[in-house]
């Protein structure tokens, strides 16, 4: 009998999310490198963004795609603020459950930005007794303590805490996609086993960056970004400021959704800005077309401690494009951009003179990174996770 994994992830392909691509790019490598072992895939119906309709129908809730088989559960609408997000997800994650009962396991393993697939992934290995394999995104207690008012802080950070605690001690082994939550595991679960297998580039954000000798004459620069719009990105505590000043001399295309986009507009429109315009999310080849389209590219992280653990998965297909970015970020990601990414201009967040002055030292023209390129390359990166996750498959003994 073959091995059997299971995949527990909010978001899967058609899905627009980093999440989703990196769970599709995994369930490939998987398949190249273990063709016999079967991979059942517990994911929602489309819904990172609810403004994108277009990825929320036609997803067949019940489909083997060549790679997995892919079971898609509904979740009630959300309005992506975290009280509707937590409620819509409670209601997947107990359907997800019951589905993963189903069937027995050889190996367990969740991708969790927010915690609370992880927690799902150790309650079916509990519950089944299976081995549980964690890949962390984000460090969901360590924000929360950040980003929530005092008041709601003292109660979300302990509840969180202690969910967190038999969550992690569950897994037997914890891949976290960022080297700046290494002291973080380290000094609270020492005993868990660590990787590194970080986010990478697909191989559709590798284009031709066109002339790099190209002025622009005439015209202000057109800064894309394209994302998230929530309190991790601030763009409403950055954007409307820096736009003033940059008036005549640049303007931004904002492309995506998110539990601050309203802040944002009423921010804007107090600001009196002409230069910023906003658009709803897009499917990947429009974005790839936006990129290539841009002058710049703007990445943005809000003013909190937690932040500076992060490294963003927007900054790998960024640099793969080979235009200038503009970063608002501290911490790791700081030290990654200037470290492995070149013709990047790094402000602290939320700094607004510190941002225009960035923005003063980049260079408008389009301009390769072949060797970023093939250092994060998705593919290289996946087939060493999939090894990885392959190698603590317990050996199977058939009857």
């Amino acid at each position: 009998m073959n091995p059997r994994l299971l995949i527990l992830t909010l978001y899967y392909p058609p899905d627009l999310s980093a999440c989703s691509f990196r769970a599709v790019a995994l369930v490939e490598a998987l398949r190249k490198a273990a063709p016999g072992l079967v991979i059942d895939v517990i994911t929602s119906v489309p819904n990172r963004y609810q403004s994108f309709r277009s990825f929320t129908t036609g997803a067949a809730e019940v489909v083997h795609d060549g790679m997995a088989n892919i079971r898609r559960l509904p979740m009630p609408a959300h309005r992506s603020d975290m009280i509707t997000q937590a409620a819509s997800y409670a209601r997947f994650a107990w359907r997800a459950a019951r589905v993963a009962s189903e069937k027995d396991y050889d190996l367990v393993f969740a991708t969790s930005s927010r915690l609370m697939t992880a927690a799902l992934g150790s309650w079916v290995s509990r519950r089944s007794g299976t081995p549980l394999y964690l890949d962390v995104r984000d460090l969901f207690v360590d924000t929360m303590a950040d980003i929530l008012p005092r008041r709601a802080a003292v109660i979300v950070g302990p509840i969180s805490s202690v969910v967190e605690k038999w969550t992690m001690r569950r897994a037997s082994h914890i891949n976290v996609v960022s080297p700046g939550f290494e002291s973080y595991f380290q000094r609270r679960y020492p005993r868990i086993p660590l990787s590194f297998f970080t986010n990478g580039i697909d191989d559709e954000f590798v284009r031709p960056v066109g002339d790099p000798r190209r002025a622009i004459v005439g015209r202000p620069a057109t800064i894309v970004y394209a994302g998230n719009i929530g309190e991790g990105q601030g763009l409403h505590a950055i954007v409307p400021q820096l736009a003033s000043r940059l008036a005549g001399r640049a303007s931004f295309r904002l492309i995506g959704d998110g539990g601050r986009r309203s802040q944002l507009v009423s921010a804007l429109e107090s600001a009196g800005v002409s230069n910023v315009e906003l658009l709803p999310p897009m499917s990947r080849e429009k974005l790839i077309d936006e990129y290539l389209a841009a002058d710049a590219l703007f990445l943005h992280l809000n003013d909190h401690q937690a932040f500076t653990r992060v490294l963003p998965s927007k900054i790998f297909e960024y640099a793969a494009v080979g235009k200038p970015i503009l970063a608002g970020v501290a911490g790791y990601a700081e030290e990654f951009l200037r470290a492995e990414v070149s013709n990047a201009a790094v402000f602290p967040p939320c700094d607004v003179d510190a941002g225009v002055h960035a923005w003063g030292t980049l260079h408008l023209g389009a301009m390769p990174r072949e060797g970023f390129v093939e250092k994060f390359a998705r593919t290289s990166i996946m087939y060493g996770f999939a090894a990885d996750i392959l190698r603590h498959l317990p050996a199977r003994t058939d009857p």
